[in-house]
This record gives C-alpha cells, sequence and structure tokens, in this order.
C-alpha cells in the first residue's frame, strides 16, 4: 500500500503567511461588513450618518410592520424557485445534448459559455431591450401572436423579465458543471446499459442522474445564493423593483430603503435578516437535501 504523501513546511510561519491573504479579504469583506451592518442595525441615523441614535430593536419591529417588505417576501420567494429551478432543469437539458454531440462539439460549448462572461446589469439591460413594449423585438414577436406585453404596466410580465435575464446569465456556469459531471461518468456503464436493451430516458434518470446528484445538490446552492443577492443588478436595470413594488426581491429592497429612501437602520436591519435567511437556508441544504445525495 502506497504511503500517503504529506507537504512539510520548514519553518512554522510559512503556511500562515500563505493563508494570510484570504483570509485578509474574507475579513475585510465579509466579517467587518457584515458586523458593521449588525451594529447599524440596532441604530437609527440620519440621511448623512452624522447623528446616530441607539434604537434597539426598532428596526426590525418597524420591518414586521411594513406591508410592502412582508410582500417583498413572496416577491424573493417566486422569484428565487424559478430561477433556480429553470436555471438548474434547462442547463441539465442542453448539457445532456452537448454531451451527446460529435461535430463542432467546441463551438456549441463556447456558444453555451458565452453568456457568462456578461455582467448582470448589462444581462437585464439586453432582456429589457428585447422585452421592450414599444421598440422591442421579442415584443414585437409576442405582439404578432396576440400577446400585449408590457413589463411596465403588468407584473407578470416584469416577473417574467428578471426571471428569464437571471437564469440566461446563470445558464452557462451550471452548464460547464453539467457537462464536466456528464464526461467524468464512464462510458462503459451507458454502454452496458445500452446493451441491456435500456432506452435513452432509462439510461439518463437511472445511471447518469444519480451519478450527478453531487453537482446538482452543489448548483442547487449556489442558486438560490445567486437568486438571493446576485440579481440585484438584473433587477435595477430591468424593472427598480416595478410595476410598483412587484419585483422588488428582498436584496433590491435593502438597497432601496438604504441609499434611495435613506433608511440606513432600516436597510441595515433588511441585510442582516436577508443574511440569516439565507444562511438558514444553506443549513437546511446541507443538513436535509444532502442526504438524498449519492456521492
Amino acid at each position: 500500500m502506497a504511503s500517503e504523501k504529506r507537504v512539510v513546511f520548514r519553518s512554522g510561519w510559512l503556511p500562515w503567511a500563505l493563508l494570510a491573504p484570504q483570509v485578509i479579504v474574507i475579513l475585510v469583506f465579509f466579517f467587518w461588513p457584515a458586523a458593521q451592518a449588525l451594529l447599524q442595525s440596532f441604530q437609527q441615523s440620519d440621511a448623512f450618518g452624522i447623528s446616530t441614535e441607539w434604537v434597539g430593536l426598532q428596526n426590525f419591529e418597524n420591518l414586521l410592520k411594513d406591508d410592502t417588505y412582508l410582500a417583498s417576501f413572496q416577491t424573493t420567494a417566486v422569484f428565487s424557485v424559478l430561477v433556480a429551478g429553470l436555471g438548474i432543469g434547462i442547463s441539465l437539458v442542453l448539457a445532456v445534448f452537448a454531451d451527446r454531440v460529435v461535430k463542432a462539439t467546441l463551438i456549441y460549448r463556447t456558444l453555451l459559455i458565452w453568456p457568462y462572461a456578461v455582467a448582470p446589469a448589462v444581462a437585464g439591460v439586453l432582456w429589457l431591450f428585447m422585452l421592450a413594449p414599444s421598440i422591442g423585438v421579442v415584443s414585437y414577436a409576442l405582439r404578432g401572436l396576440g400577446i400585449e406585453w408590457n413589463s411596465l404596466l403588468n407584473s407578470t410580465h416584469a416577473m417574467t423579465l428578471i426571471v428569464l435575464a437571471s437564469v440566461w446569465k446563470q445558464i452557462s456556469y451550471n452548464f460547464l458543471f453539467f457537462l464536466a459531471g456528464l464526461q467524468s461518468i464512464p462510458k462503459s456503464l451507458i454502454e452496458a446499459a445500452a446493451i441491456d436493451g435500456a432506452h435513452p430516458w432509462r439510461r439518463f434518470w437511472t445511471i447518469q442522474f444519480p451519478l450527478l446528484s453531487p453537482t446538482t445538490f452543489f448548483l442547487f446552492v449556489i442558486n438560490v445564493v445567486y437568486a438571493f443577492f446576485d440579481t440585484f443588478a438584473i433587477v435595477d436595470a430591468a424593472t427598480q423593483g416595478g410595476p410598483g413594488k412587484d419585483t422588488a426581491i428582498l436584496v433590491y429592497k435593502v438597497y432601496y430603503d438604504g441609499f434611495k429612501a435613506l433608511d440606513l437602520g432600516g436597510s441595515a436591519a433588511q441585510s442582516v435578516v436577508l443574511m440569516v435567511i439565507v444562511i438558514a437556508l444553506t443549513v437546511v441544504q446541507f443538513r436535509f437535501v444532502e442526504k438524498k445525495v449519492q456521492y
């Protein structure tokens, strides 16, 4: 039995020196802002941050009395389920088809990866132009089908717009992992099942999909976090939370109340609640969903 290889550092300070840059980044850009947000959630400041008053849990109590904030929970839940579900499902289908392509494989895969290089704000503007009521190419085609598309006035249309933009932006990321997972599955397993008479759908459902469960679980966690945090720029560029507040997801409301309404304490309280929700969802996923993952 081969002995396990270990890296041995001659000096005791070198491992800490190598870890220091990453630790500093985490402390400065995560723990310090989180601590500041937690502190500010118990305070009330003026618009310029000059005077500060300790108010305890009043900011959190005000959130429970705010109907628009409570409504944003439902908006965020619907948005997150659609983004995570559609993003993972479409990416998996594309990866399965791309894995079977024989000719021009590099071209197909490159085209499917390109959207990931697009900034979220650009993705929001792109879909906003395509679905603009007056000049949009897609909205013009929908009018030909008898559908009067107007994301400026129709809440369902506005939600569809940001979901499409968010899913399109994340498809490439999911696609890369699914494709890598499919290519890591031994071809001998697929060929043996084919010889036994299993049709393509059965081979996928009984062999490939169970072996992709670790990848699917990882992408599920990533997509939920993405829907909660990384879609802010898309919402801001495409709908700005409108019409009304019907597409104001939690992360956008944190920005709006803090930077436009200038309610710094309330915005900080919202960010703390959002952080707790995402951490709780992640813990639940690892605690319960991971049990069904086949490693």
